[in-house]
C-alpha cells in the first residue's frame, strides 16, 4: 500500500480532532506530503471507522492514485497550501490540518484578525487573518486562504473554521490546538468585559523569540 505510514497518521490525527473537539461527524480534514504524494482524508467517511486503506493518496494535480474512495472535497485547499506556501522561516509544509473548532469559528464571524490577547496567537505569525468567506470545496476558498496565510503558518476561515499546517502533522496539528485556544480565551474575556490586547511589537518580538523556542527550534 502506498504511504502506509502517511495514511496511518492522518487516521490518527482524524480521529483525535473529533477527540479534541475540533470537529463533529465527518467535518474538517488532514493530509500528509511525502514527496510527490499526499495522503488526504475521504469525504463523508466516519473517523471513527476510518482505515488506512480508506485514506485517499493523490499526486500534486489532485488524481487519485491509490484508494477507491474519494478525497475530501476541501483537496484544492490543501493541494495550494503545498503548492504555494512558503513557510517564514523556510520549515517544509508536509501537513495540512482544516477543523471546525468551534470558539475559532465563532470569532471567524465577529473579526478580520485574531485578537492578540496572548502571545500565543504568535505561533502562526504576526497577526492570524481571517480569510474571506467562499463556499468550501471551491478554488475560491483555496485563493482566500493562499491570501490570508502569506507570511503565516495558519488561518480562519469566514463562517467556516480554521487552517494550519507544519512540518509534519505534530507541528500542524498543535497549532491548530493552540489557534483554538486563544480564540477561546478572547471569547471569555470579550463575553466579560474588555480585554486588554498585545501591542503588535510584543507580538513581533515573540515571533522572533519562538524562532529558538523548544529542543528542535519550532514552536
Amino acid at each position: 500500500m502506498i504511504l502506509e505510514t502517511e495514511r496511518a497518521a492522518v487516521c490518527a490525527y482524524a480521529r483525535r480532532m473529533v477527540g479534541d473537539g475540533l470537529v463533529v461527524g465527518t467535518s474538517g480534514n488532514v493530509s500528509v506530503r511525502a514527496g510527490d504524494l499526499v495522503a488526504v482524508t475521504p469525504t463523508g467517511v466516519p473517523y471513527s471507522s476510518m482505515t488506512p486503506a480508506d485514506v485517499a493518496v493523490v499526486d500534486l494535480g489532485g488524481q487519485v492514485v491509490d484508494g477507491s474512495l474519494k478525497p475530501t472535497s476541501e483537496l484544492p485547499m490543501h493541494l495550494s497550501v503545498y503548492w504555494d506556501v512558503r513557510d517564514p522561516d523556510r520549515e517544509p509544509v508536509t501537513a495540512v490540518v482544516h477543523t471546525h473548532s468551534p470558539h475559532a469559528t465563532a470569532v471567524s464571524t465577529l473579526v478580520r484578525e485574531v485578537p492578540p490577547v496572548h502571545y500565543i496567537v504568535a505561533t502562526i505569525g504576526p497577526s492570524v487573518r481571517v480569510a474571506r468567506y467562499a463556499t468550501y470545496g471551491t478554488p475560491e476558498l483555496a485563493a482566500a486562504v493562499l491570501e490570508a496565510l502569506e507570511g503565516r503558518r495558519g488561518c480562519l476561515m469566514a463562517n467556516h473554521g480554521t487552517l494550519t499546517y507544519g512540518d509534519g502533522l505534530e507541528a500542524a496539528y498543535h497549532r491548530a490546538q493552540q489557534l483554538e485556544w486563544a480564540c477561546r480565551v478572547w471569547l471569555l474575556a470579550q463575553s466579560a468585559g474588555r480585554p486588554s490586547l498585545l501591542p503588535p511589537p510584543e507580538v513581533a518580538k515573540v515571533v522572533d523569540r519562538l524562532r529558538d523556542y523548544g529542543q528542535g527550534g519550532r514552536p
